[in-house]
């Protein structure tokens, strides 16, 4: 094997055959070969990249992120996936021809292979609130959602509710299945059993929660709450009761998840979970820079407190 396709390899070049890199990484990996430092931090740009954006959601990680980079002059490269949790192939030539500091991943993660690439190159990754169990070796930033999950609902069940019904995220997202557990652990607490047939998932969007809303509703045994898994899902309920002609929180409580800033101006105005995303974030984005100095982390996984805010969209179920 020629000095000049090794050398491709450790470039990052896109011309070479995957089953000659292959071989070439392989190698390198028997001699634990590590690329030197590239620059120090502090000058260039890091990648943000996210399995998709448009939401409030959103901004509120890129300003969490943009107070850390402002801060050390940098500029943030914003991708957005189409939902993939996967970035294909070719997002990381371009990265690895770009050199960033480091990247950035929001709910979503890297193969295996992908994070190899990167990590000949010293290119370093964080996952903010990762989507699998994958990302274990991965430098990862998340919130309580477990805690969550369970603050939420025992404020419901605090408050007299018995028929509580869950919209939860993507069943395969490691967050969303975090706050179910939360939500069934509240009920082991408090001795009440859950129907299976209110618990329900989808995306975090709006029409998920209206759509799901819309079924809940209907039904002659309806749910006295719900718990959705963002306050985007939980909009759409509150839509789904306005539809119905319920009153919230009358006739239904609903809780959120997130603490967008609009929770609070939108009537009802939201009980929800704060999930402190700037924090999370900024936290994620001067993880970053320390692995860009090598600087040794002293933890891979940080998790930030989920606390509840309790507004106007809860209160005790109407009595028969």
């Amino acid at each position: 094997m020629s000095s000049a396709t090794v050398s491709k390899v450790l470039n990052g070049r896109s011309d070479v055959a995957a089953g000659t890199r292959a071989r070439v990484e392989a190698s390198l990996e028997r001699h634990r070969y590590r690329r030197r430092a590239r620059r120090a931090a502090g000058v260039g740009q890091i990648d943000l990249v996210f399995h998709e954006f448009g939401s409030d959601w959103a901004l509120e990680i890129i300003r969490g992120v943009e107070a850390i980079t402002a801060a050390e002059q940098l500029n943030v490269v914003l991708t957005q996936l189409d939902g993939a949790h996967r970035p294909p192939p070719s997002w990381l030539d371009t990265v690895i021809a770009r050199r960033p500091l480091g990247v950035v991943l929001v709910m979503c993660n890297l193969t295996g292979q992908q994070r190899q690439r990167l990590r000949r190159q010293a290119i370093p990754v964080v996952v903010i609130d990762t989507d699998s169990a994958s990302a274990a070796s991965v430098p990862t930033v998340g919130s309580n959602n477990w805690n969550g999950g369970l603050l939420a609902t025992r404020h419901l069940l605090e408050l007299g509710h018995r028929r509580i019904a869950i919209i939860s995220g993507p069943q395969g997202v490691l967050c969303a299945r975090a706050r179910t557990a939360g939500f069934r652990c509240a009920h082991e607490e408090f001795g009440v059993p859950v129907d299976p047939c209110l618990v329900r998932s989808g995306t975090f969007h709006l029409d998920a929660g209206y759509r799901q809303g819309i079924e809940l509703l209907s039904g002659p045994d309806r749910p006295t709450a719900i718990f959705a898994g963002s306050d985007l899902q939980a909009m759409g309920v509150l839509r789904a009761a306005r539809q119905l002609g319920l009153d919230v929180p009358a006739d239904l409580s609903v809780v959120g998840y997130d603490n967008l800033p609009v929770s609070a101006w939108i009537g009802p105005a939201l009980t929800t979970v704060n999930q402190p995303l700037r924090d999370m974030a900024g936290t994620a984005t001067q993880m970053l820079l320390d692995l860009a100095r090598g600087v040794a982390l002293p933890t891979s996984r940080i998790d930030l407190v989920a606390e509840l805010v309790v507004r106007e969209s809860t209160a005790p179920p109407r009595r028969p």
